[in-house]
């Protein structure tokens, strides 16, 4: 075993993801654009549920895109990522916000008081973990007591129609292949994906839509009203990542149930799969 490995942290997926977020810092993205995405990511959250000047953390905070606007709703938020070059960019995006601090290390070796906070969030980040189980467990043993702990995880495409999946089987390969280029050559490879195959989809889908039919069977119909920055992004994402995981509606459950949360809760909303679960009140304020 590797000591990144034991870590539980792909060095090289970390790099890769300091490379894009310091390409797509999304600082020239719509304010009204970002705020409708994390309404989806956050249209479970119980906001009302948390105490005043909650304190809570990011894991896997990137850019700092959503620890933007979860910092004026809270009273301090602690944003972790294993990228120093990630951090840099989310520190740039929160300069000025008084109630954020940044973490360097992967989530199993942060250095933050067990048991100690209001809530917890991970969007998009536990799925390219190489134990997506034991970074979850690290996520839970911060949180104290009934404390909610939001999640993002790829879904497996249960449920979707057969071009998707099929779509998915050559996404699958592609992506072995494109995320170990050199960075230069995976950027631009990547930005031709997004206008040869996500531009279009996801234009024939806001077609489709604004015609009154159903759109949803059309691959990347998601992106139908998002622009082309989100796309080439997505793009990057999702095809210059080496490692990535999914799961089907059922294994997130069992994954938040076996990470030591309760009370769980999945959307039937895309993005799939949003949940939120809860600590167990009678797990003690420091265990792990």
């Amino acid at each position: 075993m590797t000591s990144s490995e034991h870590r539980n942290v792909d060095l090289d997926v970390v790099k890769g993801f300091g490379e894009e977020w310091t390409r797509f810092s999304n600082e020239t993205l719509s304010e009204v654009e970002l705020q409708d995405i994390f309404e989806q990511y956050t249209a479970i959250f119980p906001w009302d549920q948390l105490p005043v000047d909650a304190v809570g953390f990011d894991a896997g905070c990137g850019s700092g895109r959503w620890a933007k606007r979860f910092a004026p709703r809270v009273g301090r938020l602690h944003c972790i990522d294993a990228s120093a070059a990630a951090i840099d960019v989310a520190r740039r995006q929160l300069a000025g916000v008084a109630n954020v601090e940044f973490h360097v290390a992967p989530l199993n070796e942060v250095d933050l008081p067990a048991g100690a906070f209001d809530f917890g969030y991970s969007l998009g980040v536990l799925h390219h973990i190489p134990d997506t189980l034991d970074a979850a467990r690290a996520c839970v043993g911060l949180l104290k007591p009934r404390a909610p702990f939001l999640v993002y995880l790829y879904y497996s495409l249960e449920g979707a129609p057969a071009l998707t999946r099929a779509l998915f089987r050559v996404v699958s390969v592609g992506r072995a292949a494109i995320s170990r280029m050199p960075t230069s050559v995976r950027h631009r490879v990547c930005d031709a994906i997004a206008v040869c195959v996500y531009w279009p989809l996801a234009r024939l889908s806001r077609l489709v839509d604004r015609l009154g039919r159903d759109p949803r069977r059309i691959p990347l119909s998601a992106y139908r009203d998002r622009t082309f920055y989100v796309m080439r992004n997505d793009a990057l994402d999702r095809f210059g990542t080496r490692l990535e995981q999914r799961f089907s509606r059922a294994e997130v459950i069992a994954l938040l149930i076996a990470a030591g949360l309760e009370s769980i809760v999945v959307s039937d909303a895309a993005p799939f799969w949003v949940a939120v679960g809860y600590r167990p009140e009678s797990v003690p304020a420091t265990a792990t």
